[in-house]
């Protein structure tokens, strides 16, 4: 993301995980963990929404992490529909956030979806203080419902005009759960010209 940006190798249950970690001036708050859209489809870590996110959580006090999905870059193994995906983020999570630090967890399409299913493993032991989910993959595969108790820390962010993940999917997910969506006004999948709105609209989350 710059110059400063630190690489990593870490360990997953396909094999080696490529990550970088960007730190904020001054004392972290926490670790945010940012996962990446569809591998299958160009989704990497260097993604620029998946970037957008680091860089507001890293200006809002936050060691931002972003990793490769396995068989992306340098991360080993094979495209696993979610599953493996999942284990992968897991893995991150327990080696850049210690226990007892607090936690963010952020995704964009293909990595919210993924970012759903973590938050169901981990909440009953390890909740998250942040939760910001972008353009979520709801039509091709089922998020996740999050936890009632996760609603007032999490912001889910989708464009009008979304031609991947119709909106339409997306409030189908989230009404039964009356979770909030915000929409962006003539928005699509990527953002494309909105991405500092996008960015602001996960600063002003972060220091609500």
């Amino acid at each position: 993301m710059n110059a400063s940006t630190q690489k990593l190798s870490l360990t997953g249950a396909a094999g080696p995980i490529e990550a970088a970690l960007d730190q904020p001036s001054g004392t972290p708050r926490g670790v945010a963990v940012i996962a990446h859209p569809h591998p299958l489809f160009a989704g990497t870590m260097d993604n620029k929404v998946v970037q957008t996110l680091a860089r507001a959580f890293v200006q809002s006090g936050w060691t931002a992490v972003r990793f490769n999905f396995r068989g992306v870059g340098a991360s080993a193994g094979v495209h696993d529909e979610g599953r493996g995906e999942c284990e992968d983020l897991l893995a991150v999570v327990a080696q850049t956030a210690a226990a007892g630090q607090p936690l963010a967890l952020a995704g964009f399409s293909f990595g919210a979806f993924v970012t759903t299913h973590a938050v169901q493993a981990l909440w009953a032991t390890r909740p998250m203080e942040q939760l910001v989910l972008v353009g979520t993959s709801t039509a091709r595969a089922p998020a996740a419902a999050l936890p009632p108790e996760a609603h007032g820390r999490t912001l889910v962010v989708h464009g009008e005009l979304d031609d991947t993940v119709p909106l339409a999917s997306v409030m189908d997910w989230a009404r039964p759960q009356v979770l909030p969506v915000t929409v962006v006004p003539a928005g699509g999948h990527f953002f494309h010209g909105q991405l500092p709105l996008l960015k602001n609209l996960v600063l002003r989350h972060l220091r609500a």
